[in-house]
């Protein structure tokens, strides 16, 4: 009798239904934690990327872990031919990376057969998920920066009273002094729904002694 989460390897059954098993397990726990970002996810665009990355990822680590087995030789072989490999893709949000740990645990798990372990942890990390993003902990992410300047540091009020009033949540990066001796600042923002960015550079726009206003998307988008 094939078990539902029967951990450790069932060398009694085809190699074939153990793999397909495993891979089933695979993707279906990985796309519940895809889906439980995309459901959590607070910023204003979508990496539909790291939508995909999560799945795919742990159905590559299921599949590497499968490939080892209990074999040192094979995981040194397996692990150094993956340092060749550069991965340089910045994620902003360390939230993000959790969520792709967790995505590439569940694959580990499932490629040694340990489907109970990747069953309940998986359970348990989304609800634990839903519950932070329904609590006050919740985090907003800023994927939209605003870079202007001001000749007078007085008129800065008057510019963020219109930005708080654009955005639900924003926060000061950086404020240079140019050689001209005026400040350009920078701030991590996130448009309320149903207001746009184009209505936000215009009143500020209005600010007398503000210019160079500039508002750019933080990561790229893929359609």
């Amino acid at each position: 009798m094939f078990e539902l989460f029967s951990d450790g390897p069932a060398y009694e059954y085809p190699q074939l239904i153990n793999v397909t098993y495993s891979f089933l397990w695979a993707f279906l726990l990985s796309s519940l934690i895809a889906i439980t970002h995309r459901l959590t996810f607070t910023g204003d665009y979508y990496p539909k990327n790291l939508f995909q990355s999560f799945i795919l990822g742990a159905l590559v680590t299921a599949l590497i872990m499968m490939a080892i087995g209990d074999s040192l030789a094979r995981g040194l072989g397996v692990f150094g031919a993956m340092a060749i490999i550069r991965f340089r893709t910045r994620i902003d949000d360390p939230r993000d990376v959790l969520f792709l740990f967790a995505a590439l645990s569940t694959g580990l798990a499932i490629g040694v057969f340990g489907y109970t372990i990747s069953f309940t942890g998986t359970i348990l990390f989304c609800a634990v998920a839903f519950l932070l993003h329904y609590s006050p902990f919740r985090s907003v992410l800023h994927q939209q920066r605003l870079h202007f300047t001001l000749s007078n540091s007085n008129q800065l009020s008057a510019a963020l009273l219109i930005i708080d009033n654009y955005c639900p949540g924003y926060r000061q990066l950086s404020a240079q002094v140019n050689k001209e001796n005026k400040i350009r600042y920078q701030f991590g923002v996130s448009v309320r729904k149903g207001m746009t960015s184009t209505k936000l550079i215009d009143e500020l726009g209005e600010v007398e002694g503000i210019e160079l206003i500039r508002l750019s998307i933080n990561e790229i988008v893929t359609n």
